[in-house]
């Protein structure tokens, strides 16, 4: 029954999800179902039975008229001529997984280096004259291979944009495949998520613990690491997770096989376009203010502080600038 149930599936993957579709479907599985069973009383074997029942029930055009689906089928063959969807087989939807996987971890690398860049002067700034200029030299070797990653990321992916470019589906057996990846993922996805977050909470102590020493630079200088690994990891969780949610997600939504992926999340909105920009320049303009202020003073070991008051005044400017619905 499983085949059938498969080739069912199969049959109105296209079809609008409507409720008397979803009645029509109902009804044709009923009847393949009672075929089945008799084919089965009558001693034909599994595998005789399933493809007699695909043989007489498994045209859909012949069937339309009597499950009252004639107009579904020909709009279904109208949009099908018009504006056709590439198949995405299991054996590319397994590619793109492993692509993913790859994209999430250049990206993730080169966010981290960028984040972590910022220990290098921190750590010199209270040295010799030479060192003082080797540390904030060392973080522009740390951000441009950073920004290297983050830039090749962009283009690990490239056989795989017409994805993004051009209507594409998956059919059951593909879905089943990725839903069965994904959940095997998500342990891990958790995992690094919640030690991210975790790294993320504590990343201030190293800066308490060093506060009252000769080397008070280092308690920065590691929080920073720390932000680095934790932010690396919450990354990497979430960028390969996307690529399950895409392939999912592909299907029409208005389809009877739309239901693959969970529903997109609502988009944030913003007050004005002049809003939007706001939020959308806030972290670079943080770190030029960063920058700017810490080659200024040479101050690393205190400049630092500019980034947790950064984060409190962020959520800040996101709840005055965002739109709430009535």
């Amino acid at each position: 029954m499983e085949t059938i149930k498969s080739y069912l599936e199969a049959m109105f993957a296209g079809m609008p999800d409507t409720p008397e579709v979803r009645k029509a479907k109902a009804e044709l599985f009923s009847m393949m179902e009672d075929k089945y069973n008799e084919l089965i009383a009558e001693g034909q074997s599994e595998n005789t039975a399933v493809g007699t029942v695909i043989s007489e029930f498994g045209n859909l055009e012949d069937l339309a008229e009597d499950l009252g689906l004639t107009k579904e089928v020909q709009e279904l063959h109208d949009i099908e001529s018009t504006h056709p969807r590439r198949q995405i087989s299991r054996d590319e939807a397994g590619a793109y997984i492993a692509n993913r996987i790859k994209k999430a971890m250049f990206l993730a690398l080169g966010i981290m280096l960028c984040i972590t860049s910022v220990a290098c002067p921190i750590l010199t700034a209270e040295s010799g004259d030479g060192m003082v200029i080797a540390g904030p030299a060392l973080m522009f070797v740390f951000i441009a291979i950073g920004v290297g990653f983050i830039v090749y990321s962009g283009f690990v992916d490239n056989e795989w944009k017409f994805i993004r470019r051009q209507l594409c589906f998956i059919d059951m057996n593909t879905a089943s495949y990725v839903k069965e990846k994904r959940k095997s993922f998500e342990s891990v996805r958790a995992l690094c998520i919640s030690l991210g977050v975790i790294i993320c909470i504590i990343c201030w102590v190293p800066c308490m613990l060093f506060a009252t020493t000769s080397r008070v630079t280092i308690g920065p200088a590691i929080m920073f690491l720390l932000v680095g690994i934790g932010v690396f990891l919450i990354v990497y969780a979430n960028s390969t997770a996307k690529g399950y949610d895409i392939l999912l997600r592909l299907n029409d939504v208005t389809t009877i096989s739309g239901n693959y992926g969970d529903p997109e999340p609502a988009q944030v909105k913003y007050v004005s376009k002049t809003a939007e920009t706001i939020v959308a320049c806030y972290w670079p303009v943080v770190t030029c203010i960063y920058l700017i202020v810490s080659f200024l003073t040479f101050r690393w070991n205190l400049t630092w502080i500019i980034w947790p008051i950064a984060g409190v005044a962020h959520r800040a400017v996101v709840i005055n600038c965002r739109k709430y619905d009535d």
